[in-house]
């Protein structure tokens, strides 16, 4: 009995100090936005000193919606030249095992640009990257990684280093961004106070300013990082690289490359494990998230008297995906992605407290009270149909951010708390080989269901997909780690496009609902008032030229009753509300330098 009390009590002393050893590596992973002290021209000075350096090579991982490369990549699993199993679920993708000039040449043909790596050691740097993006009017564009929403010119660069060492795998790739940050038309607040007060309803519950701060904002940050062990087909160690869960090409409703990585543990998989009832594919992460720290609106009398401030505290997060491919239907993938997220200062120290994602769905199970914890969860289902020989693809992904009271409310009810996507990729061959029409798209679909009219009082609904009463926004650093287009909003995307190889030529259609639960909330009883709608059409070009690639994207917006406002001669029975056209144009450059160092 003695030594059964010992043993607890050592078990619980090893565990109380991995805890303490987690923590402080988080209290000191921490970094937070500066302000510019440059000037624009020195920025743009940064790439040109970086295209002098030779010797350079590709790097092993394919990060989540890496300009051209991840789409080419893609886009060969649909036409069937690639024999990998990738879900595409779980990003970033190790190319370790895979052919470098596939992807580097889009056409699949045996030219490189690289020389292939040995089995278990390798050293190379990794492309440059500059992109610059432009807004003039009004902040528009999503699933830039660190980039911030902005009006005026923005600037990311990127330039590292990957290196393996028998089982260590060591990648360095720092990003810089600078952002003019321009002030522009946002929320008037020239409402009745019920609508001011939706707004920062919405607003107080997330993170998500609709200018960050005053001046404008330059930083350095880790970027796509990382420090791991690598065995067979588990990797573990840790990292600041962004992550993809989910099959969309756009966005997704857990993480995806819309907001700043943040430093994580993962344990993860790094090619899909073979197993004889098929593939399986996976990860578990231990985050940190920060909050930005700004006030939501432009307006300062609004933001005293309405917004609920930060308390400086940081956000500790858990989650895990898992992906399985079927053995006998080639081409299908399902999985189950779980995210918890916590202030830390209200976070307990047991284990189910630093590993939430292993507790129990239902309510009547895991409790009624975590809400009062400051737990917010997400749980989504996706699944993914590849068929080659149709050239086609389709997929799907359904989210919940509240647990169900059991599993009969959750089949009873699942449009509760509910967020989807889904989306598809078609091609054709044309007369000329190595060329293709390409259609694909994406709809995306955050605003709450009907029955919260039922489940909430009034018309006006609770909370809202990545928003918590506590918790706040799924976030880091103001912007939503999942889904980007906004808060409540829903957009549907679709593409025509040339292929040939990595070359594309391309048009671009969306429409964008911008915040439906705010809209609803604030105008429900209020017919003069109509939907904030984006219509944009754009032109999409990426070109190969030997090392070099660019990609680039020239976008026109045209909003229907921007900011819902009207315009000063409008009448309830002959409504007119303010419309206002801006552009939207980003390019990014891709440079390749020969070799690799080994």
């Amino acid at each position: 009995m003695v030594e059964g009390y010992i043993k607890e009590k050592v078990k619980i002393t090893i565990q109380k100090a991995f805890f303490i050893i987690l923590k402080t590596l988080f209290y000191r992973y921490q970094f937070s936005y500066s302000k510019a002290k440059t000037g624009y021209n020195r920025i743009l000075f940064v790439p040109i000193v970086f295209f002098i350096l030779s010797n350079l090579g590709f790097s092993q991982t394919l990060q989540p919606n890496f300009p051209v490369l991840e789409e080419s990549y893609r886009r060969g699993q649909v036409l069937g030249f690639n024999q990998d199993n990738y879900s595409f679920n779980v990003r970033p993708i190790d190319l370790a095992k895979l052919s470098f000039e596939k992807v580097l040449n889009g056409d699949y043909k045996n030219d490189t640009l690289s020389i292939p790596h040995s089995k278990n050691r390798y050293f190379s740097i990794l492309p440059l990257r500059q992109t610059v993006a432009f807004n003039t009017k009004r902040p528009y564009g999503w699933g830039n990684g660190p980039m911030l929403p902005n009006v005026g010119v923005q600037t990311y660069t990127s330039l590292g280093i990957s290196l393996k060492y028998s089982i260590l795998r060591v990648q360095l790739a720092p990003e810089f961004v600078y952002a003019q940050n321009r002030p522009f038309q946002g929320f008037s607040g020239e409402f009745p106070e019920s609508v001011n007060r939706a707004r920062f309803f919405y607003w107080s519950f997330g993170d998500y300013p609709e200018r960050f701060g005053d001046e404008p904002i330059s930083f350095l940050w880790w970027g796509q990082s990382k420090i791991t062990i690598q065995a067979g087909f588990l990797e573990a160690g840790v990292s600041t690289e962004n992550i993809f869960w989910g099959p969309g090409q756009f966005s997704s409703l857990t993480f995806s490359n819309n907001a700043r990585s943040f430093p994580h543990f993962t344990l993860r998989t790094s090619r899909p494990a073979k197993t004889f009832l098929g593939s399986f594919e996976g990860e578990i992460i231990v985050g940190r998230l920060e909050d930005s720290g700004y006030f939501p609106s432009q307006l300062p009398n609004l933001n005293q008297r309405l917004f609920n401030r930060f308390t400086g505290d940081y956000k500790y997060l858990n989650a895990i995906t898992l992906t399985y491919q079927p053995k006998w239907v080639s081409g299908f993938y399902f999985g189950i992605s779980r995210t918890h997220q916590q202030y830390s200062e209200q976070q307990g120290e047991k284990f189910v407290d630093y590993f939430p994602i292993f507790e129990p769905f239902q309510k009547t199970v895991y409790g009624f009270d975590k809400d009062g914890e400051g737990r917010d969860q997400q749980v989504t289902f996706f699944g993914r149909w590849v068929i080659p020989k149709g050239k086609f693809e389709i997929y799907f992904e359904y989210g919940r951010r509240d647990h169900a009271y059991n599993w009969r409310e959750a089949i009873l009810n699942p449009e509760h708390a509910r967020a989807y996507l889904a989306g598809f990729k078609k091609l054709w061959s044309t007369s000329k080989e190595g060329r293709y029409f390409q259609v694909r798209g994406e709809m995306l679909h955050q605003q709450q269901s009907v029955n919260r009219t039922i489940r909430y009082a009034g018309f006006g609904g609770g909370y809202t997909w990545h928003t918590h009463g506590q918790a706040r926004g799924f976030s880091n650093y103001g912007e939503a780690l999942g889904t980007g287009p906004g808060v409540g909003s829903n957009v549907q995307s679709l593409e025509i496009s040339q292929i040939t190889g990595l070359n594309k030529r391309g048009l671009l259609l969306e429409r964008l609902v911008n915040h439906q639960d705010f809209f609803y909330r604030a105008f429900v009883r209020n017919s003069s008032k109509q939907p904030w709608v984006d219509y944009s059409i754009g032109l999409l070009w990426d070109q190969k030229w030997s090392h070099l690639i660019l990609s680039a994207k020239a976008q026109y917006i045209y909003a229907y009753n921007y900011q819902w406002q009207s315009e000063q001669n409008s009448r309830p029975e002959f409504y007119q509300g303010k419309h206002m056209g801006a552009f939207f144009g980003q390019f990014s450059l891709l440079y390749f330098l020969k070799g690799n160092s080994h």
